[in-house]
């Protein structure tokens, strides 16, 4: 859930020295033809495929799943594809044109049966969750615009502590689950969980200024035309993460 997918080329501090071992550690302006580069066109299109995509497969999703809002088992196989498809993605960025689109579709087979579930038992949460999660992106891309908030090297690492922090505790709580352990408050519907959910929320929105700040940067840097579909996949991750954890929120908070 976290979103280390452009962290791994262009860095922390922003060096638009080289791009990666592929290109030789070549100064990326003199390397990559102007015709063959990443722009913000370019991955603005890729997003909006994979958009088309997730919202295609989710429908889907939705439609093969039990009207009981029982989760089926297919769902979490789906799931873990879905995680090894972004592994192998975040280090061989080249293959997202293949693996982005394929990631987002078992992404979304997923979050339509989630969607299913908690429809069922909360009606028209889901509704609610889209657009919050559509106002939230549209704000966070404002405040990047505008430069209300500026990513800086200090909050971009204190972002990206927090969402491994996020990621780790998500691990040891799976690993407790397979022992039947549960760990209190934090999924549950009570103070707890909900400031907990509040706080991930607030994170994966975060996430999102990165991304921009990423992208662009990426772009400054002419790079390789491929990390169109690199950047967009990188997006995909954190959408689909903000919309789950307000999902979980908003059921934390009718339960």
């Amino acid at each position: 859930m976290a979103n280390p997918a452009l962290n791994k080329y262009f860095g922390n501090g922003g060096s638009t020295a080289t791009l990666d071992a592929s290109a030789g550690s070549v100064p990326v302006q003199s390397a990559i033809v102007p015709d063959d580069r990443m722009t913000m066109g370019g991955t603005a299109g890729a997003t909006g495929l994979l958009l088309v995509i997730l919202i295609a497969t989710a429908a889907w999703g939705w439609s093969i799943s039990s009207p009981t809002g029982a989760l089926p088992m297919w769902s979490i196989f789906v799931l873990i594809g879905a995680f090894v498809l972004a592994i192998i993605t975040i280090f061989n960025p080249k293959m997202a044109v293949v693996t982005g689109p394929i990631y987002t579709a078992a992404q979304g087979l997923f979050i339509g049966s989630m969607s299913k579930a908690y429809e069922a038992a909360w009606g028209g949460i889901v509704m609610t969750a889209v657009l919050a999660t559509i106002s939230v992106f549209i704000v966070m891309l404002v405040l990047f615009v505008t430069r209300t908030i500026t990513v800086t090297n200090k909050l971009r690492s204190v972002i990206i502590g927090a969402t491994l922090g996020i990621a780790l505790f998500y691990f040891a709580s799976f690993l407790f689950a397979l022992f039947g352990v549960q760990i209190p408050f934090v999924w549950e519907g009570g103070i707890g969980g909900i400031l907990f959910s509040v706080f991930v929320v607030g994170i994966a929105a975060l996430n999102l200024l990165l991304d921009f700040d990423l992208i662009e940067r990426g772009v400054a840097m002419d790079s390789p035309k491929y990390m169109n579909w690199y950047g967009a996949f990188s997006l995909m991750i954190t959408i689909i993460w903000l919309y789950i954890e307000i999902l979980r929120l908003l059921g934390k908070t009718r339960s």
